[in-house]
């Protein structure tokens, strides 16, 4: 195990919380058993002050043990399958019904008894009506093949109700799922615990996304809507299963169920940025070459006799009537507009490494390590150049690093180069790691003399002279 990469698990808050509650369950547990033996001495005195430090041990658990744990507890009761849970309401409605019927047994008051029998008949009658509200419930979604981060995506929701008799209501249906097979960071964590921690460990969280409210859902049929989602971040989403949940009627608890479902993968393409003038002066000036070659294009190359077999379409009258032979026109050939676009993964950042705990924590959090803004700008950069040669009926490729992709023209060839862009990561550069020559892979090299290639970069590169001229730079 690598002791760097334990400091960086453990902080020193952790080490400092860790033995301040061993101090404070260990006192409070050492004045209970003082206390104890006090009142079997028969010392009062001592039997007093044990008591009254007890308390202050109490209220250290409170304050510094109790919050953490209630936390914990927390995160791990959202991933379990609990039928349901408390709301605040229900707890202070159970607080109340502790109060209430502490009053009425010390007072024998007969009033007390009423109300702590109103009570607890509400708590019940709110438990049975909530958790009948959710059986045989179906749910089913479906959505877009493409999903663009940062605009609307219209997903449809479908909600079956198979009870015969009752309706229902209120009911929240969620969909869960994880971005990832498993941790960002469980190279590291496998390093430094044990296997059976660190398989817990690298597990990736669980994420929720509300698919819609339904006030009410008719007995023995269903409800569908349209609903709008917006997706903040490119990416991936697994598909896990689904969840009803209800409040209904009271809100003193939550019910929920779990529904299996297929598993999917949702794929949040890259949003795509808008293009300024000068990139659209460069792409412009990519498409106006011509080949000096015959063709099917719109400038004019030769004019030579007609022959067996030429198209009559292009018979030049004119230059007939003037020679008296059949004269046919030729064209020069357009360019094939084959564009390859190079994508450098690498970015320089100036603040300092995230720790390893810190990387555990937003990956726990359910928003994931955060992403350069920078980063993010030249994925949506090369995009939005895909998504324009696409328009324009190019062949094109795209190739990120030493991944060479595949050469392809319409739709469909750039969904795919999209769907390698949702998940791409951001290769960091540290202050003292410094790249000075861009490097091209080797199997990318054939055929480039005939295409326009564009490097987006970050950095401030050096090319080989051998590539300077056919290269047009692009940096974010």
């Amino acid at each position: 195990m690598k002791l760097r990469l334990i400091k960086q698990l453990f902080s020193l808050r952790d080490l400092r919380n860790s033995i301040l509650g061993v101090i404070v369950v260990g006192g409070g547990l050492g004045l209970s058993f003082l206390t104890i033996y006090a009142r079997l001495d028969e010392n009062p005195r001592l039997a007093g002050f044990s008591a009254i430090a007890s308390l202050v041990f109490v209220l250290l658990l409170l304050v510094f043990v109790v919050p953490p744990l209630a936390r914990n507890a927390g995160k791990e009761a959202s991933q379990m399958n609990l039928p349901f849970e408390f709301t605040f309401g229900g707890a202070v409605m159970f607080g109340l019904i502790l109060i209430v019927g502490f009053s009425a047994w010390n007072t024998r008051n007969n009033l007390l008894f009423l109300i702590l029998s109103l009570l607890a008949a509400a708590v019940f009658v709110g438990f049975i009506a909530g958790s009948s509200i959710l059986k045989k419930l179906d749910v089913r979604m479906r959505f877009p093949e493409t999903i663009f981060a940062g605009e609307e995506t219209s997903i449809i929701v479908n909600l079956q109700n198979r009870k015969r008799l009752l309706p229902g209501f209120s009911v929240v249906a969620e969909v869960r799922g994880t971005d990832r097979e498993r941790s960002s960071v469980a190279e590291e964590i496998k390093a430094i615990l044990p296997k059976k921690l660190a398989e817990r460990l690298i597990r990736p969280p669980l994420l929720r996304r509300t698919l819609n409210y339904f006030a009410y859902v008719p007995r023995n049929s269903g409800v569908e809507e349209t609903v709008q989602h917006i997706f903040e971040n490119r990416g991936r989403f697994l598909i896990r299963d689904f969840e009803l949940s209800t409040r209904f009627p009271f809100g003193f608890f939550r019910h929920r169920r779990r529904l299996p479902a297929r598993e999917t993968e949702l794929i949040v393409f890259p949003k795509l940025a808008p293009i300024d003038n000068e990139l659209e002066e460069l792409l412009l000036e990519s498409g106006r070459l011509t080949a000096n070659k015959r063709g099917l294009g719109q400038d004019l190359l030769a004019l030579r006799d007609y022959q067996p077999n030429d198209d009559l379409r292009r018979i030049d009258w004119k230059a007939t009537a003037r020679s008296r032979n059949l004269t046919v026109r030729e064209f020069t050939a357009e360019d094939e507009r084959r564009v390859v676009i190079f994508f450098d993964t690498h970015i320089r950042v100036d603040t300092g490494e995230m720790s390893l705990r810190e990387k555990i924590e937003a990956e726990q959090s359910g928003d994931g390590a955060e992403r350069p803004e920078r980063f993010e700008h030249g994925v949506s950069l090369t995009a939005s150049l895909l998504a324009y040669f696409s328009e324009q009926e190019a062949e094109f490729r795209l190739v990120i690093d030493e991944d060479v992709g595949e050469a392809g023209f319409g739709t469909r060839h750039l969904y795919e180069c999209l769907k390698r862009l949702s998940s791409l990561e951001a290769k960091t550069l540290r202050d003292k790691e410094i790249l000075t020559t861009w490097r091209m892979p080797e199997s990318a090299e054939p055929g480039l003399e005939e295409s326009h290639n564009f490097l987006i970069t970050s950095l401030g590169y050096g090319v080989p002279s051998d590539w300077s001229d056919k290269l047009n730079f692009i940096r974010f």
